[in-house]
């Protein structure tokens, strides 16, 4: 048998290779080729994974079990929830919206699945101020307003580090800003809806938008110009491109020349007001709710005797009134039509800036939704007013879109509202 050993010697950067034995020729015995060929098959390790899968799936089969009754028991309880609620028998409300002596107003119009109930209370608001300044009966777009508010709130996402709030929510001031800013224009001219239907769906909307305004928050990409351009693309998806010019009765209008030529709204002639024991009275504050996302401490503060005046003698004198604040109560009832505060939450004789304050502190009374106060009548003993609401729950009763607020209720649960200052007289700090 030949025999061959070889040695490497290291030498320096050479080695130094010693055979022992007969030479090596490769010529005469060449290496074997490489070649593919079937990876190792393991038929035990195959019969141990298909084991371990079967009684998974087992377990995983009894999870579902488990998982479909509690699916079941949930929906069956979410079905036959019950909300407390006030028993209307003995309750002299209204008869109808036709009782009540109230200011021209359109007929109410539904947000649908959106969460921007402030632009339609206050859309609504500033059609009726158009329509008593100079009698024009304009139909406006809600969502003009909002596509803009949308784009400023990314705006100032991106100034402020992601620390400025991007929802659906916001205050019926914002309809003056935007105004102020861009303009308004009709209805015919911008219906913001893009579906076969007509009817808006902000759900799809919002979550990109959220969720894009999350990435650029994570990934700290604060180019405001760039981020502005993504958040708009997204709106006019959904939306529609807004128009720079528009033809209204045979005339050609920007938003702007629309504003102050045909609508003729002077917005510095409007005021927003609340009532808290929180601020100083007779001075302007900040709405320290999550939808003052501007921050705009522009509120005059009143005290309750003062705010609940000003509604009332505004909507007597054929002005109306936007109001925003908490709904969820159980003497709000859509198939009523009607607003009350139930004697077993708070007897009449004890709603005052006390008990008023105190639902503001403990969060009770929130900052829910934004309303069109149109109308007064005195009904029996109570004052009631006539509500104008975009809102699911006006639909549910006799008439659609209109409630009958009790004056109790806008005593104790409106947080704030918004008026021509013109109903303020000697309220205002610089009057």
């Amino acid at each position: 048998m030949n025999q061959r050993r070889i040695l490497l010697v290291p030498g320096g950067m050479f080695c130094l290779l010693v055979l022992l034995g007969a030479p090596v020729s490769f010529a005469d015995d060449p290496p074997e080729q490489p070649v593919y060929r079937p990876a190792n098959r393991y038929p035990v390790l195959r019969e141990i994974e298909a084991a371990r899968d079967a009684a998974q799936a087992e377990r995983d089969s009894l999870q579902k079990l488990v998982d479909d009754r509690y699916a079941v028991e949930a929906k069956a309880k979410q079905e036959a929830q019950l909300s407390l609620r006030l028993d209307w028998n003995g309750i002299q409300k209204p008869s109808a919206p036709e009782d009540f002596a109230s200011a021209w107003h359109l007929p109410p119009v539904p947000q649908y699945y959106t969460g921007t109930c402030w632009s339609f209370c206050s859309t609504s608001f500033f059609e009726s101020e158009v329509a008593r300044q100079t009698g024009r009966q304009i139909k406006l777009s809600e969502m003009w307003t909002v596509y803009w508010e949308y784009v400023e709130r990314a705006r100032r996402f991106v100034r402020e580090y992601g620390h400025s709030l991007v929802a659906e929510g916001s205050q019926d001031h914002g309809t003056l800003e935007i105004y102020r800013q861009y303009g308004a224009v009709p209805l015919e001219a911008y219906a913001g809806v893009c579906g076969p239907d007509g009817r808006h769906d902000h759900t799809p909307l919002y979550e990109e938008i959220h969720n894009y305004l999350q990435w650029v928050k994570e990934n700290r990409y604060w180019d405001e110009e760039k981020t502005v351009a993504v958040v708009r693309s997204i709106l006019d998806s959904y939306l529609g491109r807004p128009p720079e010019t528009f033809d209204f009765e045979g005339d050609t209008h920007t938003p702007s020349s629309f504003r102050d030529d045909v609508l003729q709204l002077n917005l510095d002639d409007y005021v927003n007001c609340i009532s808290t024991l929180k601020e100083p009275f007779g001075q302007y504050v900040v709405l320290d709710v999550a939808d003052n996302w501007r921050r705009k401490s522009n509120y005059l503060n009143l005290p309750l005797d003062d705010f609940y005046r000003v509604i009332k003698g505004a909507i007597q004198a054929g002005y109306t009134v936007s109001l925003g604040g908490d709904v969820s109560e159980p003497g709000l009832d859509g198939y009523e039509d009607a607003a009350v505060i139930p004697p077993w939450d708070i007897p009449a004789a004890y709603i005052d800036q006390g008990s008023r304050e105190f639902r503001i502190a403990n969060g009770t009374t929130t900052d829910d939704h934004g309303v069109h106060a149109v109308g007064y009548l005195r009904h029996g003993d109570r004052d009631w007013f006539l509500i104008k609401d975009s809102n699911r729950s006006s639909r549910l009763g006799q008439f659609e879109g209109y409630y009958f607020y009790d004056g109790d209720y806008i005593r104790l649960k409106m947080l704030a509202f918004m008026v021509h200052k013109d109903r303020l007289r000697e309220l205002l700090p610089d009057s």
